[in-house]
């Protein structure tokens, strides 16, 4: 059985309003057998593309390699732009080493609703995948639960978007302060099926033949990044 530990802390600062949020990255992270093209950072798998897709939509020209350098790229570009990263599994064991989050057993999740309280300008959750079994806003539900926090339903169109209250402390004011949360399409290649299936991924589709499951991400994401 291999123990999948997170190899990153939350990269989150203090004016930090955005919070991305997923699961683990591939194994070879945490092992440290990165590829060529791989980024010792949060989502530096150059596979996983959401570093890609960023870089697409503000055309920052980032390094992909296992530099120094190209870890401060990301970093600058999330401290500017006031973004974190929190992913919510703290842990897991696997009997496959491979990065499918279906693999993941005997679960560790990270307090994602204490991070919340200790950083009071997050107003808002980016999940890296849905509501599908061990994706990160399945996860956020069943943490949720402990807190006895409901889940509102804004948008179901994808991406979905829904808010929740922040549970008060006792000495706390009685301003609601209300998280957003995003379930943006998975980078992963697995997510490229679902998407094919779209209404909307269709209709662009037909209108550009060139149109692809990528850029279908990129029209997705500028909205939130």
């Amino acid at each position: 059985m291999f123990k999948h530990q997170h190899p990153y802390q939350p990269f989150i600062n203090l004016d930090t309003t955005k919070l991305i949020v997923g699961t683990l990255p591939p194994p070879r992270f945490s092992t440290g057998e990165l590829l060529e093209k791989d980024v010792d950072f949060c989502y530096g798998s150059y596979y996983n593309s959401l570093w890609l897709f960023i870089d697409k939509i503000h055309n920052l020209r980032l390094r992909y390699d296992k530099s120094q350098d190209a870890i401060n790229e990301r970093k600058e570009f999330l401290i500017t732009h006031k973004i974190g990263v929190c992913d919510i599994v703290e842990s897991a064991e696997r009997e496959k080493i491979d990065a499918s989050d279906l693999g993941m057993k005997h679960i560790k999740l990270r307090n994602i609703i204490g991070y919340l309280k200790t950083y009071p300008n997050i107003d808002t959750l980016l999940f890296t995948g849905g509501n599908s079994k061990n994706g990160p806003e399945y996860f956020f539900r069943r943490h949720i639960k402990d807190y006895k926090i409901k889940f509102e339903v804004v948008s179901n169109e994808v991406p979905r978007i829904h808010r929740f209250a922040m549970p008060k402390e006792k000495n706390e004011a009685h301003l609601v302060r209300t998280i957003k949360t995003v379930s943006l399409t998975s980078g992963s290649g697995a997510a490229n099926i679902s998407i094919s299936r779209l209404p909307l991924y269709k209709q662009l589709k037909a209108k550009n033949p060139d149109f692809n499951t990528f850029d279908f991400r990129v029209l997705q994401y500028r909205e939130f990044f």
